[in-house]
C-alpha cells in the first residue's frame, strides 16, 4: 500500500493544461494505441487477450500478473506491451524469402521484423545466396562438431534481455559452463551492469532496496539520467498518485524531457483529461556531469548541516575519506564539471535537507559513461549521507527497461560471475561443482562488447546469439558487422530475423525460438523490485518447430559432453526452478510457482532493513570520489543518444509523439541556434573521428554546449573502445562532435545497409 493515502478527489492545481484531453497538444494518443493494437492483432484476437489477461509483461521491468500488479489497484497496460503484442501473435514467415539474401539486406529491421516469425532451422554458408532448411539434429550436430574442434575461451554466447526468462538464463549459462566456459553474457551488460558494481561493493546488495509503493506518498522522487515515461511508462501512473498524495519529483538531466514535464495517464479520468505536472524542478546537468553535480550537492549539505550523522555514524564506514575530498572540492570546478551553479547545486541539497524520506532512482543516463561505476556510486553516497535506506519511502532504485534484464545476472548468465551474482573465483567454482557435479570454469569470461574485439581479431570460433542484434546495440555499426563476418560458425536464435543474421560468414546457423507465453509449463521473470513472477504458458498456435531457447542449449551440451548428459537434463521448467532455489538460496519461493498470479519479493519490501546491509559487518560503504577532466576540444559539443518510440533498439514510429522530434532530429538548445543562426529543420552534419551522421535541427530544451541524436542511429558517432573501467559498459552518452552546416564528406553519413 502507499505511504500515504492518495486523496480522492481532482486536483486542479496539478493539471498540464484546462484543454481537455490537451486537445492540439504534442502528446502521444494513448487511445489510439489500443485501437492500433486490436487492429494489428485482429488475425489473432483470442490469443492476443489471453496473452495480456494471463501473461507477464515482456515489455519493461515493473512486473504484471495479466493486466494487474502489486503497486496500484486498477489496469496495468502500456503503449510499450501493446507495441510488443504483435511480435507474440504473428504467424510464421514464408521461408521462401530467405532464399535471396540480398532483397532482405534493403529492408529495415522493422520490415524483416514484420515478415513474420521463424519457424524452422536454416542453414547458409558464405557465397550461398541465401539460406536453405535444415533439421534441428543437422543444426545441432554441425553446431556441436564446431565447438568440439574448438576450445573454450573461444566461444561466445550471448542473450538478450527481451522476454528472457529466469529458467532461460539459468539452464543456458549451466550449459555454457559445462562446455568449460564463461564466455556468457546477458543484455545487462550495455545497462545497468555498473549499478551491480557499485551497489554490490557498497551496500553488499545488486538490486533496488525498495519498491514500487515507496515512491507514492515519499517525500522526494530524484530522477538522475532516467525517463520512465518512455521506457516504463506506468511508472507515470504511480508518480501521479504520488504527486496527489504530496511527493515532490526532482529530474536530473541534459534535456527538459517533454513527458516528465507533464503527463497524460490514460487510465484515469482527471489525468486523462488535463494531463498531470509531473516534475517540480528539473537541473539541466550536462551530459556526463551527473558526478560533479552530486558532489557539489553533498558538498553543499555538509556545508548546511544536512547530513543524517546518527545514520552514518550507526551505519556507514569511509565517511571520513568522503568528507575530506568534499571540503577539498573547489566549487568552481564542480560548476564546470556539472555545467550548473553553486546555487543550483545548493538549491538541490536543501530540497534533500527539507525531505526526510526520499528514493533516488536512476537509469541510463547515469550508467552509459566511463565514469559510470564513480557516477552511481555518488548517488549511493547521497543515499547514506541522508539515511536513505532500509525504510519505508526510502531507497536506491536503477530502474530496469526490459523484463528479463534483473534475472540475468542473478541466475548466472553472465561472464563476471556465477549464479546468485558470486564473483568467480576457485572457492564458489568449487562450491559450484559440488552441486553441479562437474567441474566448472574459474576464470572470468569475455563481455559482450570483448566478444566482438575477439571476433574482429580472428580469436572467436563460434558466436551464439540468443535475441539482440549487435548491428543495431553496439558503437560502430560497420566495426561490429566485420567482426560478426570473420567468426566461422554464427547461430542467430530468435523469433524474427534481424539484420545481424544476413551480415556475411562462412556459416550461419538460424534456430527459430518460442516466446515465453509458449514454453511449455510457464516461467518466470524478476522485476525492478526483485518481485519474481510467475508467467503461465498460454494456450494458442505455436510456430513449426520452434523451441525454448535453454532447451537447445542444453541439448548442445549433451551432444557435446555426453558424459554428463544426465546432469543437463530438465524434465521441465518447475524442475529448473527446483534447481534454482538449490544454487541460489536468495530466490527461495520460485520452486512454488505453478500458477497465475503466484510470485515473491526477494529481500521483502526493503534491503538493508533499518540500515543493516549483508556486508562483513553489516555497514555500507562510502567511497570518496574524484573529478575527472571532461574537457572537449574548442567548438566542439557533447553529445549523448537517446530513445524515441521503441523499445531497446526497436524502433516503433518514425516520429517521436512526445517531442515531435523524427528519427533525424539532433536536438539543439536554443541559445545554440541563436548563436549559431541555425532554424528548425535544417539540415546539418555531425562529425568526429568515428563517423558523420546527418541530421536536422530540432530546437529543444537542453544545456546549452549538448546536443542529443537518436539511438541506435548516432551509434556511428562513438568510440567503441571507450567503455566504463569494470562493468565495461559501452559509452553511449559520452561523445563529442562539430556541428557542420555543410556536408563535411559529400556523401549522406555512414551507409548501415553496407554493413549487413
Amino acid at each position: 500500500m502507499p505511504l500515504k493515502p492518495v486523496p480522492k478527489g481532482w486536483k486542479p492545481e496539478l493539471w498540464a493544461s484546462w484543454r481537455p484531453f490537451g486537445f492540439g497538444l504534442q502528446k502521444p494518443n494513448n487511445f489510439f494505441e489500443v485501437f492500433r493494437a486490436g487492429l494489428e492483432n485482429a488475425d489473432n484476437a483470442a490469443y492476443a487477450w489471453r496473452i495480456l489477461n494471463d501473461g507477464v509483461c515482456d515489455g519493461c521491468a515493473l512486473g504484471t500478473y495479466g493486466l494487474r500488479d502489486w503497486t496500484i489497484r486498477g489496469i496495468h497496460l502500456c503503449n510499450v506491451r501493446l507495441r510488443l503484442l504483435r511480435l507474440n501473435t504473428m504467424g510464421p514467415l514464408e521461408v521462401g524469402v530467405l532464399a535471396h539474401i540480398e532483397e532482405l539486406r534493403r529492408k529495415s529491421s522493422a520490415e524483416l521484423r514484420a515478415l513474420g516469425r521463424l519457424p524452422y532451422p536454416m542453414r547458409r554458408k558464405r557465397g550461398e545466396p541465401g539460406f536453405s532448411r535444415i533439421s534441428w539434429d543437422e543444426a545441432l550436430d554441425r553446431i556441436g562438431l564446431h565447438i568440439c574442434k574448438s576450445s573454450p575461451e573461444r566461444l561466445g554466447f550471448y542473450l538478450t534481455s527481451r522476454g528472457t526468462p529466469n529458467e532461460t538464463y539459468y539452464a543456458a549459462q549451466k550449459a555454457v559452463r559445462a562446455l568449460g566456459s564463461n564466455n556468457i553474457d546477458n543484455a545487462a551488460r550495455i545497462c545497468h551492469s555498473p549499478s551491480t558494481v557499485a551497489l554490490k561493493e557498497s551496500l553488499g546488495v545488486a538490486a533496488t532496496t525498495c519498491s514500487y509503493t515507496d515512491l507514492i506518498g515519499t517525500d522526494l522522487i530524484v530522477f538522475f539520467g532516467s525517463n520512465p515515461a518512455v521506457n516504463q511508462p506506468v511508472l507515470m501512473k504511480y508518480l501521479y498518485y504520488a504527486r496527489k498524495a504530496g511527493t515532490q519529483v526532482v529530474c536530473v538531466n541534459p534535456y527538459k524531457e517533454p513527458a516528465m514535464d507533464r503527463y497524460w495517464v490514460p487510465s484515469d479520468p482527471e489525468s486523462a483529461l488535463f494531463g498531470t505536472r509531473i516534475t517540480d524542478r528539473f537541473f539541466l546537468v550536462a551530459p556526463g556531469g551527473d558526478l560533479a553535480f552530486i558532489t557539489g550537492a553533498l558538498k553543499a549539505l555538509l556545508e548546511q548541516d544536512g547530513l543524517n550523522q546518527a545514520f552514518i555514524a550507526q551505519h556507514t564506514r569511509g565517511f571520513e575519506a568522503l568528507e575530506a575530498s568534499l571540503r577539498s572540492a573547489r566549487w568552481a570546478e564542480l560548476e564546470t564539471g556539472s555545467g550548473l551553479s553553486q546555487a543550483e547545486m545548493t538549491e538541490f541539497a536543501q530540497m534533500l535537507r527539507r525531505a526526510d524520506k526520499a528514493v533516488l532512482v536512476w537509469s541510463m543516463g547515469i550508467t552509459q559513461h566511463s565514469l559510470a561505476e564513480d557516477t552511481v556510486q555518488a548517488i549511493i553516497n547521497l543515499a547514506l549521507a541522508r539515511g536513505y535506506l532500509g525504510r519505508e519511502g526510502c531507497g536506491l532504485m536503477p530502474i530496469r527497461g526490459h523484463s528479463g534484464v534483473q534475472g540475468g545476472a542473478e541466475m548466472g548468465a553472465y561472464a563476471t560471475v556465477y549464479p546468485g551474482g558470486l564473483p568467480i573465483t576457485p572457492e564458489h567454482a568449487a562450491a559450484l561443482e559440488q552441486q553441479w557435479g562437474f567441474p566448472v570454469p574459474t576464470t572470468p569470461g569475455l563481455t559482450a562488447p570483448e566478444m566482438l574485439d575477439r571476433a574482429a581479431q580472428g580469436q572467436l570460433d563460434l558466436l551464439w546469439s540468443v535475441g539482440g542484434n549487435f548491428l543495431e546495440t553496439l558503437p560502430d555499426p560497420l566495426e561490429a558487422a566485420e567482426a560478426l563476418s570473420r567468426v566461422p560458425l554464427r547461430v542467430h536464435q530468435d523469433i524474427v530475423l534481424s539484420s545481424q543474421m544476413l551480415v556475411e560468414g562462412e556459416e550461419v546457423i538460424l534456430l527459430p525460438a518460442t516466446t515465453r507465453y509458449e514454453v511449455p509449463g510457464g516461467v518466470s521473470e524478476t522485476s525492478t523490485e526483485r518481485r519474481v513472477i510467475f508467467s503461465p504458458e498460454i494456450p494458442g498456435p505455436r510456430i513449426g518447430e520452434a523451441r525454448p531457447e535453454y532447451e537447445a542449449l542444453l541439448e548442445l551440451a549433451r551432444r557435446c559432453r555426453p558424459d554428463l548428459a544426465d546432469r543437463l537434463r530438465f524434465e521441465n521448467t518447475a524442475a529448473i526452478r527446483a534447481e534454482i532455489v538449490r544454487v541460489i538460496p536468495l530466490y527461495d519461493g520460485i520452486q512454488h510457482l505453478h500458477q497465475k498470479g503466484q510470485a515473491f519479493q526477494y529481500g521483502g519490501p526493503h534491503l538493508c532493513p533499518d540500515g543493516v546491509c549483508p556486508t562483513p559487518d553489516g555497514r555500507a560503504r562510502f567511497k570518496a570520489l574524484g573529478l575527472p577532466s571532461r574537457a572537449i576540444p574548442s567548438g566542439a559539443f557533447r553529445l549523448a543518444t537517446r530513445r524515441g518510440k521503441q523499445f531497446n533498439s526497436m524502433v516503433h514510429e518514425p516520429k517521436d509523439p512526445i517531442s515531435g522530434a523524427e528519427r533525424d532530429a539532433v536536438l539543439v538548445s536554443l541559445l545554440d541556434a541563436a548563436r549559431l543562426k541555425l532554424y528548425p529543420g535544417q539540415p546539418v552534419w555531425l562529425r568526429n573521428e568515428f563517423g558523420v551522421l546527418p541530421c536536422r535541427v530540432f530546437l529543444a530544451e537542453i544545456r546549452p554546449g549538448t546536443l542529443q541524436v537518436y539511438w541506435p542511429e548516432g551509434n556511428v558517432l562513438l568510440d567503441p573502445k571507450l567503455r566504463s573501467p569494470q562493468a565495461k559498459v559501452p559509452a553511449y552518452k559520452e561523445s563529442y562532435v562539430y556541428l557542420e552546416t555543410q556536408n563535411p564528406s559529400g556523401s549522406e553519413g555512414q551507409d548501415l545497409t553496407a554493413a549487413r
